[in-house]
């Protein structure tokens, strides 16, 4: 898995050579900046949402979903914060770079983990819905929370206590272009990467394929709510495909740097941004905007419904007014 501006597929090239004008790289980091601050600003909302009002932190569909939206949040902080220092600094300590990256990385892999979460949430709610208050208690959602993050970092902090085991001192005292491929650079760490990945997202896969089937099947003897639950696992399909970019993204620009060498840093930008950060804003509007309980909530509080109060003809006094209560759907 590939989170800094550079891929494997650009090893063999000097990036002192190839670098951005001064007016360009500007621009660049403004646009990504612009994005960072945008989609954190609408997943913040989101989260506010949720915390100011019993009725989500109470459920665990909505913990699962917020929790996720907490990650996308890390994970496009760290991605923008890597973009910058490559184009700032160009290197940094590799002890830094390291920390930067284990967080990453666990982000990033968080995310087609907690999709598989949220489908088994909805595959009891609505195959077992007498067993659901049991089975899914907002206490066992934050032991899977827990699970989820030990499961993100474990492959990662192999590799890192792999480079202590190998590298020397001096190693981790030197300046590099911080990349998963360049601080993780033996052979076996690469091998390692795609057996992981492989592992983890196969066993997602399986998971969204089976709750989705059985959903389906028990979608055609109940209400019209199951059917809303059949959509949603399809909307986590979806999800799952956004993150599968970043598994798929070295392998696509390879194809598009063979077709197009000298449009390397074009190249670059345009699939960090399709990689990194667009997918970020899947969360809000495939979760946080379909569902309608949550959705009047979060356009309060996103747009701020402003009335004016007159308490005297030069005076008045302006207040966000809330959205009538409104039980969540499933």
């Amino acid at each position: 898995m590939n989170l800094s501006v550079v891929n494997s597929t650009e090893r063999n090239i000097s990036y002192t050579q190839v670098r951005d004008t001064f007016e360009t790289a500007l621009a660049k980091n403004m646009i990504v900046v612009a994005l960072c601050f945008s989609i954190n600003y609408i997943n913040g909302t989101l989260v506010h949402t949720f915390l100011r009002h019993e009725i989500f932190n109470g459920n665990p569909r909505y913990i699962l979903f917020v929790h996720m939206v907490i990650n996308d949040m890390i994970q496009l902080t760290i991605a923008v914060l890597l973009n910058l220092i490559a184009y700032i600094f160009f290197k940094i300590n590799v002890s830094f770079c390291c920390f930067l990256l284990v967080i990453a990385i666990s982000t990033t892999v968080n995310t087609p983990l907690n999709v598989a979460s949220m489908a088994i949430e909805r595959y009891i709610a609505i195959c077992e819905p007498l067993r659901h208050t049991q089975i899914c208690t907002v206490h066992r959602t934050y032991n899977l929370i827990g699970i989820i993050w030990t499961l993100g970092a474990l492959p990662i902090l192999a590799d890192v206590f792999m480079l202590l085991a190998t590298e020397p001192k001096e190693f981790f005292r030197s300046s590099i272009f911080c990349s998963r491929d360049v601080v993780f650079r033996q052979a076996v760490m690469l091998k390692k990467k795609n057996i992981w990945h492989a592992i983890y997202l196969s066993f997602v896969w399986l998971i969204l394929v089976y709750t989705y089937f059985r959903i389906l099947f028990a979608a055609t003897a109940m209400s019209a709510d199951a059917s809303k639950a059949r959509n949603t696992i399809l909307l986590h399909a979806a999800q799952l495909l956004m993150c599968m970019l970043t598994y798929v993204g070295p392998v696509l620009n390879t194809a598009l740097l063979y077709m197009f060498p000298m449009n390397l840093l074009e190249i670059r930008f345009t699939s960090y941004v399709i990689i990194h950060i667009l997918p970020r804003l899947g969360s809000p509007i495939i979760y946080g905007l379909r569902d309608e309980a949550f959705r009047k909530y979060f356009k309060m509080y996103l747009l701020c419904n402003v009335t004016v109060t007159s308490h005297h003809k030069n005076m008045s006094t302006i207040r966000c007014v809330t959205s009538p209560r409104v039980k969540p759907s499933l």
